[in-house]
């Protein structure tokens, strides 16, 4: 049982910092393609505050949103691994 939980554990990280890399990637792909636009640098510096703006409100509540998630699964992981204790102090004890 430990090592399906470790196995959910691994997978759970993987996908959390996959989709960290691929959000950082998106970012800047996006800051440094609008600073090579012909814009102005006013206009420019403009759109990406205003982008940034967006982006980071839609990103906050997504960011809660997971943060609560992992939260529940940590806690579910917790109580699974309380159990798993007492069982195997049980089987112990006799």
């Amino acid at each position: 049982m430990s090592d399906e939980l470790r196995e959910e554990t691994e997978s759970t990280q993987s996908g959390s910092n996959r989709f960290a890399w691929f959000v950082t990637g998106a970012v800047l792909g996006a800051a440094i393609a609008v600073l090579y636009a012909p814009k102005s640098g006013k206009d420019a510096r403009q759109y990406l505050t205003d982008k940034s703006r967006d982006t980071l409100g839609e990103t906050g509540t997504n960011f809660v949103e997971s943060a609560k998630e992992m939260f529940e699964r940590g806690r579910q992981l917790v109580d699974d691994a309380a159990d798993l204790f007492e069982r195997g102090r049980k089987l112990v004890k006799g």
